[in-house]
């Protein structure tokens, strides 16, 4: 096992388009690293200059303390698991998973148990004789782990190896995957689209967009301190809301009214002008159910659009108007998270006992501890709290606007 230490990397192709521009991500021995980021945003060819399929135009890539850039892929001592599972389908789940201890010239002894004892951690023993077509796509993908595990790499390395399975299989291989890893201890990077595995698997998460490294943190911290406007609306299901906002004192403008909210945020916005108000879905409730929240200086009344009683929780959501300036990057953030429409609505979460119906006016809370309030222009977090944020990389928000 080992660390990977990516200092500086740019990957650029033929025509100088750097896919991935000087990202510096460490990797700690036994450390479970999510890559995460819409298509595009050089998180594979990251991984491949890790493997040594893709040269590094710059900087270094170095794995338990040595140089690796020179170094062919077989000379790093990775297994690599891939998004199609890359199995030889003539050959049983036995031979597919001894297939790389076959070509060390390993013997027969030492084949039988490593493939058995790697069957058994993925249960996998009563399928050793079976051929990869008749395996259900989750069993596939464990016998593409079975195969990496044998080898004693110093690292596992993911591309995207659940998104061939429907969303209940992906659900359960995401679970196996953590334990999996739990239990070996072996240092991980794993390459996703998909922030729900970004947020469930990983001890720390690199966000990327357009090959620039946004935020390197927890997942809680991804969540809770967003860097930018890109990381906000990247990270979080449903995503959070973003409105028009003026700061007044200690008073958030909102489209539906004025909020109130510390003072040491205020203080952050303070003579910023036209600012965007983040706020999570969550961070809602009907000041009805609320207790003591009705009338306060923490709720704003408005029309209700549509409801959604889901049994436990109310989805509310409430349209708006929204400045051109707004509306512009509002527009360039969907773009950027790979086309998800950010309509100008307001999504709230509500507690299920709420009684707000449709066509109505609603008294709404909001948690105004929990407002972000970002640049419109450069797209940064102007409230971060920067020692609660993990690495934002400098000039990482300014990305955000285009």
């Amino acid at each position: 096992m080992a660390e990977i230490d990516m200092k500086n990397i740019v990957k650029k192709y033929g025509d100088g388009f750097p896919a991935v521009n000087d990202v510096s991500i460490d990797v700690q021995d036994g450390e479970f690293m999510i890559l995460v980021g819409p298509s595009g945003c050089g998180k594979s060819t990251l991984l491949r200059m890790i493997v040594g399929l893709e040269d590094i135009t710059s900087g270094e890539m170095v794995i338990g303390g040595k140089v690796v850039n020179d170094l062919a892929p077989r000379e790093r001592n990775l297994a690599m698991v891939f998004q199609n599972y890359a199995l030889y389908p003539h050959l049983t789940v036995y031979e597919n998973i001894a297939f790389p201890l076959r070509l060390a010239k390993a013997s027969d002894a030492e084949v039988d148990e490593k493939v058995r004892a790697a069957a058994a951690t993925l249960e996998l023993e009563e399928h050793l004789e079976r051929k990869p077509g008749n395996l259900s796509g989750g069993q596939r993908q464990r016998v593409a782990m079975g195969r990496a595990i044998v080898r004693e790499a110093d690292a596992f390395l993911f591309d995207e190896p659940l998104s061939n399975l429907d969303a209940k299989l992906r659900g359960q291989m995401r679970t196996e995957i953590a334990r999996l890893q739990k239990k070996l201890g072996i240092t991980t990077v794993y390459v996703t689209h998909d922030q729900t595995e970004a947020m469930t698997l990983g001890h720390r998460v690199a966000v990327l967009k357009r090959g620039l490294l946004q935020q390197l943190a927890t997942p809680r911290e991804l969540y809770e301190q967003p860097g930018n406007l890109f990381v906000a609306g990247f990270i979080g299901s449903p995503p959070m809301n973003f409105l028009p906002a003026t700061v007044e004192g200690t008073s958030v403008k909102l489209p539906f009214g004025s909020v109130e909210i510390p003072a040491e945020k205020a203080e952050k916005a303070a003579g910023k002008g036209l600012l965007i108000a983040g706020i999570r879905p969550e961070h809602f409730e009907d000041a009805a159910v609320k207790e003591g929240a009705s009338g306060s200086a923490s709720t704003f009344r408005a029309p209700v659009d549509v409801v959604e009683w889901l049994g436990n929780e109310t989805y509310a959501y409430i349209p708006f108007e929204a400045p051109p300036e707004v509306e512009q990057q509002l527009r360039q953030l969907e773009r950027d998270l790979d086309g998800e429409v950010l309509h100008t609505q307001l999504v709230v979460s509500l507690d299920g006992k709420s009684q707000i119906a449709e066509g109505e006016e609603a008294e709404i809370w909001v948690d105004g501890t929990q407002i972000h309030l970002f640049d419109p222009t450069t797209g940064e977090n102007l409230t971060v709290d920067r020692e609660r944020a993990g690495r934002i990389p400098e000039g990482a928000e300014t990305v955000s606007a285009s």
